[in-house]
């Protein structure tokens, strides 16, 4: 960890804070959000379908608009666009915490999925302009902090949801009040040259038309939708496993903490290291190909404990239930570490350095997409699995979904397209 910290110290100002920005970001969103749906249903007795609807219109609103957060940012700067996400879910999560109307608790959530959609495009395209060179390895620290306070968030929010869910919202809001004023102090204005040269020549539409047009960028998001799908599961299909075997007592509580215990803590200690081993052996799109493989081959001791007799009780089946999704989890967090740094290079280089964040949007809402209709698959899976007794059914699907995406990305590697040519480049400046 104190090699970690020392190489943030050797970036800008701007790149440090937008680090620790980000680590407070998630910090304040997760001590939130895993009680929210808890706190609907419960303290204000809302029916489960309209508990669904709040928290589908975040993420509808946050997954639907990427792109407009993104064109904004490159339009009007990132600063204000980062500004404005983090006051909008001020707003939001005070009134989730004050508020006990379904229309108002439909409008906070609204806002706070937008609110996301205005700042995300923004960090990264800032943290992409401002590293410069070093991109990649600023992107490893960013995943460093990202996942440190996913980690640290649910834990903050247990403490205080045990005295009022609404204590929480309200500490949440105060974080990203304190955020809000951090940047408009401490944070530089920021504005990418090509993209400011852009926005007085281009109306919305022609450089949407633009990023459309840019095939090897679109080629790339699709093929990595299957990263985002696999990675989803350490939140999806391995807790249901773990609840499947270990039950939902306190067992099966903890080997589900466990899960993201060991997927965050794998990656604060052992992102940086690994980016560094990466580098110095492969190219981004040989690191993107491995990571993807590494997250389909996380589903191998699932699919091996398919074929172990599963004890009736004891401690046979406590083990059964809890070590083949761990060893899933550190290998997703492990693939994920190889390919995430590499994988936000890469859309940098495949925009040509311009409408940065804009592709960083279109990238976000395409992967988004593509996690819903995957989660809704893997659900199929599951259910199909247990129904007709093909245990091995998910895990096996799984496994097929990441070497896949790997083949596709080891060919659109060979093929150049991850390394466009100026003249390749051309159809998104169009």
């Amino acid at each position: 960890m104190k090699t970690t910290l020392a190489q943030v110290r050797t970036y800008d100002r701007s790149v440090q804070l937008l680090l620790l920005n980000q680590f407070t970001i998630n910090l304040g969103f997760y001590m939130l959000m895993p009680y929210l749906a808890a706190h609907l249903s419960g303290t204000l007795g809302l029916a489960g379908w309209l508990v669904g609807l709040v928290l589908g219109v975040r993420n509808f609103s946050q997954q639907g608009m990427f792109l407009v957060g993104g064109t904004l940012a490159d339009r009007f700067g990132y600063k204000p666009l980062i500004v404005a996400g983090c006051v909008l879910r001020t707003a939001g999560f005070a009134t989730l915490g004050l508020v006990d109307s379904v229309p108002a608790l439909l409008a906070a959530s609204a806002a706070t999925g937008f609110a996301g959609a205005l700042f995300n495009p923004a960090v990264r395209a800032y943290l992409a302009a401002d590293a410069g060179e070093r991109r990649v390895e600023a992107f490893a620290l960013f995943n460093v902090f990202y996942q440190a306070g996913i980690l640290l968030g649910p834990l903050v929010g247990m403490l205080l949801t045990g005295f009022d869910f609404r204590i929480t919202c309200l500490v949440s809001a105060a974080v990203f009040a304190v955020l809000s004023v951090v940047q408009i102090r401490e944070l530089p204005a920021r504005k990418a040259d090509r993209a400011a040269d852009a926005g007085g020549r281009e109306n919305v539409l022609a450089q949407w038309r633009g990023v459309v047009r840019n095939r090897a960028f679109l080629l790339f998001s699709t093929a990595m939708i299957g990263s985002y799908v696999l990675s989803f599961q350490v939140y999806l299909a391995l807790p249901l496993e773990v609840r499947r075997l270990g039950g939902d007592g306190e067992f099966g509580t903890a080997a589900v903490a466990l899960l993201f215990a060991a997927s965050g803590l794998a990656t604060i200690f052992g992102q940086t290291r690994v980016t560094a081993w990466c580098r110095a052996r492969w190219a981004p799109g040989q690191a993107l190909t491995w990571g993807l493989l590494a997250m389909g081959l996380a589903f191998v001791p699932l699919l091996a404990a398919t074929v172990v007799p599963v004890p009736d009780a004891g401690l046979g089946r406590q083990v059964l239930a809890a070590v083949p999704p761990t060893l899933s989890a550190l290998m997703l967090a492990l693939g994920t570490m190889i390919a995430y740094p590499f994988e936000m290079d890469t859309i940098v280089r495949l925009s040509g350095d311009r409408l940065v964040a804009t592709h960083y949007g279109l990238y976000n809402t395409i992967c988004g997409i593509g996690i819903t209709l995957g989660n809704l698959l893997t659900g199929a899976a599951l259910d199909t699995a247990r129904s007709a007794g093909l245990s091995a059914l998910p895990w096996l699907a799984l496994l097929v979904l990441g070497v896949a995406c790997a083949a596709s990305l080891y060919g659109l590697h060979r093929s150049g397209h991850l390394t466009p040519t100026a003249a390749a480049r051309e159809p998104a400046a169009a």
